[in-house]
């Protein structure tokens, strides 16, 4: 005889712990997800051309933040840099000279090691700016050659006032783009 409600049968209450115990187990991957997630993706916003058309101003865009000892930066590689006084800018480059490398821009054309560098966006587009890189440019342990795809319109290791960038000013790759369904996909 049920008496108010409170009386459940032992199939009832196997039910019912169950379902509670299913839900906690969902709470708790959804919370480790969560933190996972702050912990090594951050969300960022296109800012500026220099990237262009690969990526442009207003998109949005996941950054990873694994340490380049988990996953090595590789050539033509997006990623987000700091610079300037205190560290306080950020910017986002492409990835063309590799630490111990040698970087040249002679007539319109990147070179690695005396090498013309075979792939990436300046193949179609000529680097009409050599700036530094007029002359040859020697990356030191732990630094980088960055550039923007937009060369013409890009402040980046070509310029004394960025140069090459060392590892540590790298605060991640960029991963995904988010901005919608029509354009979510990796950054190439």
């Amino acid at each position: 005889m049920r008496q108010f409600g409170f009386y459940h049968t032992s199939e009832e209450k196997n039910l019912l712990q169950r379902v509670c115990s299913w839900a906690v187990d969902i709470l708790v991957v959804a919370a480790l997800a969560i933190f996972l997630v702050s912990l090594f993706l951050n969300l960022r916003t296109v800012s500026g051309r220099s990237m262009e058309p690969a990526l442009n101003p207003g998109e949005k865009v996941l950054m990873s933040r694994l340490s380049p000892d988990l996953v090595p930066y590789r050539r033509l590689e997006v990623v987000e840099f700091a610079y300037g006084e205190n560290a306080s800018r950020t910017s986002l480059k492409r990835i063309i000279g590799l630490p111990g490398e040698r970087v040249q821009i002679m007539d319109g054309k990147v070179y690695i090691n005396g090498a013309e560098l075979a792939e990436g966006p300046f193949q179609e587009r000529p680097v009409t700016i050599a700036g530094q890189a007029e002359n040859e440019i020697h990356l030191g342990e732990n630094e980088y050659f960055l550039m923007g795809d937009n060369a013409g319109s890009s402040e980046d290791s070509r310029f004394a006032d960025i140069g090459n960038v060392k590892e540590d000013q790298i605060t991640g790759r960029l991963w995904l783009r988010v901005s919608s369904a029509e354009q979510f996909g990796r950054i190439r």
